[in-house]
């Protein structure tokens, strides 16, 4: 299989291995990405609930860690991933 067989073998929901996917694709050179739980379920045509539990999942099981970003006058704005 290659790259991602530690994600295969993970016993993990399929929606956790599917966002981890997408979001391997859009890390940068540090491993780093920011895309909107919106912009995700949207390219992934899953609901965002969907989306949330498998950040969350993947949080839980170490593959990912998550810090919150905000614009410059307090509000929030998509989360900073980082694939480990």
């Amino acid at each position: 299989m290659g790259y991602f067989d530690s994600i295969y073998a993970a016993e993990l929901p399929h929606r956790a291995v599917t966002v981890y996917m997408y979001l391997k694709g859009r890390t940068n050179a540090e491993g780093i990405c920011w895309p909107s739980v919106r912009t995700i379920g949207k390219d992934l045509h899953l609901s965002r609930a969907t989306v949330q539990r498998a950040l969350r999942e993947l949080q839980q099981s170490g593959w990912l860690t998550a810090e919150p970003r905000w614009r410059e006058n307090g509000s929030c704005t998509s989360n900073k991933y980082r694939l480990l």
